[in-house]
């Protein structure tokens, strides 16, 4: 009897460890963004194809009000892991995951904060976005005096921010670092459209940037920046994408789009979820913290497509390279807006005011 009973564990057990990891992401968005939340999926699709997961994708929404009922309903079923992404879900998590301590939590591209308590289970994956938007803006600096077609000879760029907020800030200190250092004397047109979901408006501020002499301009605005994308092509100028390589998203519909998108500022969030969910079936996965992904990382980089071949001159790629390594050993640090005070940030950004 005792041998049927140990017989009758084992294979409990077994089946147990067979079982696939259940795993649910929350977008608190909408796929179709071409960027961030778009990537976040692809990340899922990577671990059930290769990994063995099962996983959901959640769309809830532009409407904070879904968020948090969402989440609570979800960590009431049978996942084991639940993800969700960007700082407007930290609140969100830090209250309910000390509800459901026997579930598992990562959250990308914010962090909760640890000091509440009770997050001993949440897992969190910052970007060094800074250091992506270096090179980025290196580019742009290079391009915008080139000579190349599509260019001025006014050294001149933009950028298109979602909201002004640290995250975003983050990237736009990057970038003007990134030129500065290409050209000390580089000016920068920074917009913020207040939104994340509004190309229309993302359109009209582009449109007002390369009125004003710019003729490169980097989209930091996830949906909105699709109106960069859409203004870079009607008015003949240049763009660079986010988070995902948006060329390539962008072709099969429209390949003129497509065709003056220079590179994007991969923010590597497919990536990052993979990693996180190898790391934790793999035991390794550091719940209870915060981890930073840069380039050293694989967690940001440039976009090296046909696109950024055909457009950008190897003299110039090659620069982007030297400076990626420069970055990656340490020998280049760049500012971060977290760092920064108010103060700080504003003497940038104003210092680069045409």
């Amino acid at each position: 009897m005792k041998k049927l009973l140990v017989l009758l564990l084992i294979l409990v057990t077994i089946v147990g460890l067979a079982k696939p990891l259940k795993v649910a992401l929350l977008l608190n968005g909408t796929l179709g963004d071409k960027s961030f939340f778009d990537s976040a999926a692809r990340g899922i699709e990577m671990a059930k194809k290769d990994l063995g997961i099962q996983a959901t994708i959640i769309e809830m929404g532009y409407n904070p009000a879904n968020w948090r009922p969402t989440l609570e309903d979800v960590s009431d079923q049978d996942y084991d892991i639940i993800i969700v992404g960007t700082w407007q879900m930290a609140e969100n998590l830090e209250e309910v995951a000390p509800m459901f301590p026997d579930k598992k939590y990562i959250i990308f591209d914010t962090t909760v904060d640890y000091s509440k308590g009770g997050l001993d289970n949440v897992y969190s994956i910052l970007y060094k976005q800074n250091e992506g938007s270096f090179l980025v803006g290196a580019l742009a600096a290079l391009m915008t005096t080139s000579g190349l077609p599509k260019t001025n000879p006014e050294p001149i760029i933009g950028c298109i921010g979602g909201m002004d907020i640290p995250v975003i800030n983050d990237f736009i200190v990057g970038y003007i670092e990134g030129a500065r250092y290409i050209n000390p004397d580089i000016k920068v047109l920074i917009s913020y459209a207040g939104a994340f979901s509004d190309p229309a408006k993302g359109k009209e501020l582009a449109l007002a940037q390369f009125r004003q002499g710019a003729d490169i301009s980097f989209n930091i605005a996830g949906q909105t920046g699709i109106g960069l994308l859409e203004a870079a092509k009607e008015m003949d100028k240049y763009a660079i994408g986010v988070d995902s390589d948006q060329a390539l998203i962008v072709e099969e519909k429209d390949p003129d789009m497509a065709a003056h998108i220079v590179t994007s500022m991969m923010k590597n969030v497919d990536l990052s979820l993979y990693r996180a969910l190898k790391l934790h079936l793999e035991g390794k996965l550091k719940y209870g913290q915060a981890e930073a992904l840069g380039i050293a990382e694989g967690g940001v980089g440039v976009a090296d497509n046909k696109y950024y071949r055909q457009l950008v001159p190897e003299e110039f790629r090659e620069k982007i390279k030297e400076l990626e390594e420069l970055i990656r050993t340490g020998k280049i640090k760049v500012s971060s807006a977290f760092e920064m005070s108010s103060a700080e940030l504003t003497e940038l950004r104003n210092s680069v005011k045409p």
